[in-house]
């Protein structure tokens, strides 16, 4: 992975907003990671989903290598644009000095009789000349990064990194709790279920605490509703209870009458 030199602060939410406009387009943008992600600060990586923010801080999907990790906006920057990469100067091969010939000396003893002497710049022989000054060593080339071995630990590689944080799961929420209260057949009757599990099976109560139960409750219609039906409840009562008043009396009449006869 190429390190680069950066001093981002994170990433903000244009950013983030291009980010999800480019993973939308199918394509994987990179990024950077800054200073708070640890010792993997420099390198570049490239985002592959944004999950849920509410679930977790840690919710930019990077893939770093092989692996894909979650990190937080603050631990990531938009990556810069590479510089074109300059060429190095072609170094001149060293060319070969061609060696000068000193010219040779000779004395001519016939003309004259003054010995020439050993040092003297006559009998000497000429200066060679200077040699070659040396050619600059050429730079050696940048080390090429070393490719990741297969199957490496990915916390080996990033050992500042702490291990991604699991979102924590949400409590199951309970089932919903429903009370049934039902007028059939002159009766009133409640029952209570969970879910589908039966709390209480129907059973019986009295008219004027079927009417209580309605009166907590602000809906229009269902009170007046109630009413009529306890209305209607109690006018057939008194109706029975005249007709068994008027058939008590005729019964008390005719026992009377047979007290008379003994």
């Amino acid at each position: 992975m190429v390190a680069a030199q950066t001093a981002a602060k994170g990433l903000s939410t244009v950013d983030l907003e291009q980010i999800r406009d480019t993973l939308a387009a199918g394509r994987k943008p990179k990024v950077v990671f800054t200073e708070q992600a640890g010792q993997i600060a420099g390198q570049l990586g490239q985002v592959v989903a944004l999950t849920d923010p509410e679930l977790s801080d840690e919710w930019v999907v990077v893939r770093f290598g092989r692996d894909e990790l979650p990190f937080s906006p603050d631990d990531l920057a938009i990556a810069p644009k590479a510089a074109p990469a300059k060429r190095a100067p072609a170094v001149p091969a060293p060319r070969e000095e061609s060696p000068v010939p000193a010219p040779s000396v000779t004395a001519d003893t016939a003309t004259s009789d003054v010995p020439v002497k050993p040092d003297s710049p006559t009998a000497s022989a000429a200066p060679s000349a200077p040699p070659a000054a040396p050619e600059p060593p050429a730079k050696p080339a940048a080390p090429a990064p070393k490719p990741e071995a297969p199957g490496a630990d990915p916390d080996a590689r990033t050992p500042g990194k702490p291990a991604a944080k699991k979102a924590a799961p949400k409590p199951k929420a309970p089932a919903g709790l429903t009370v049934t209260l039902a007028y059939a057949d002159g009766e009133w009757t409640v029952a209570a279920n969970q879910g589908p599990k039966a709390l209480a099976k129907p059973y019986v109560i009295k008219a004027g605490e079927a009417l209580k139960m309605v009166a907590m409750l602000d809906v229009p219609g269902v009170h007046e509703a109630v009413e009529e039906i306890v209305a209607a409840a109690r006018a057939e009562a008194e109706t029975q209870a005249e007709r068994l008043r008027a058939e008590l009396a005729e019964i008390e009449a005719r026992l009377a009458e047979l007290r008379e006869t003994e």
